[in-house]
């Protein structure tokens, strides 16, 4: 699948990041430039939608009919059990090609998917979930690897806030490498495709968001 990559091309290290249901995005091809530069690593932004991203003003959906669309889009190009196969492929492709550790971040839909490959035998050293969609206080029970959690204030914070409790609980020893922050002021997709950055508190948002995420793989990339 075709797929945007940046940062250091030669680095054995390598983020994953997995976009929204918009699929590639100025905003989120930017924010994985920011990452890029910063840890002098190399990201992978791969089409896990096969050209087939959802149009984004047609979300959320005008009507009914629309609405009954989007569900069988999630269904079909957005399945979640399908697009984790996909990553597993994508971490076996890059680890044929010289990969060493690798790190994987998601945005809205892709944060979910991203959480689904934070447990058991999880490839990766740490994953993140940014605004993401979905998200359940139990989800962390069976993490295996630190996470970067990030949530908007459009998810419910008794959720957001039930969830890192059950990761304080359940894993202190990930918790302790983890991080949390509930952005209270901003909006679901601030830091990718419905990112405002000519909004000044979006954009100080933004770049607050990656700067924590360079500091959340930083060191589990040592």
């Amino acid at each position: 699948m075709d797929a945007y990559v940046t940062g250091d091309k030669n680095s054995s290290n390598v983020l994953v990041c997995i976009f929204d249901i918009f699929g590639f995005w100025n905003t989120t091809k930017q924010g994985a430039d920011l990452l890029g530069d910063s840890m002098k690593t190399k990201i992978v932004m791969p089409d896990f939608l096969r050209n087939h991203p959802w149009p984004i003003d047609g979300f959320p959906p005008r009507d009914e009919a629309e609405g009954q669309k989007l569900s069988q889009w999630f269904e079909s190009v957005g399945n979640v059990g399908e697009r984790v196969k996909d990553v597993h492929a994508v971490v076996d492709e890059l680890k044929s090609n010289g990969a060493q550790k690798l790190g994987l971040y998601g945005f809205c839909w892709g944060g979910k998917v991203a959480s689904q490959l934070a447990g058991k035998d999880s490839p990766f050293v740490g994953v993140s979930m940014i605004h993401p969609a979905f998200i359940s206080p139990d989800d962390p029970k069976g993490f295996t690897v630190p996470v970067g959690f990030f949530p908007s204030k459009d998810e419910p914070k008794n959720d957001a806030d039930g969830f890192w409790a059950t990761m304080q609980k359940e894993h202190p020893d990930l918790a302790a490498k983890s991080q949390y922050k509930y952005y209270d002021e901003n909006h679901h997709g601030f830091a990718a495709a419905r990112a405002n950055l000519e909004d000044k508190s979006n954009y100080f948002a933004f770049q607050d968001l990656y700067t924590r995420l360079a500091d959340f793989f930083c060191p589990l990339f040592q």
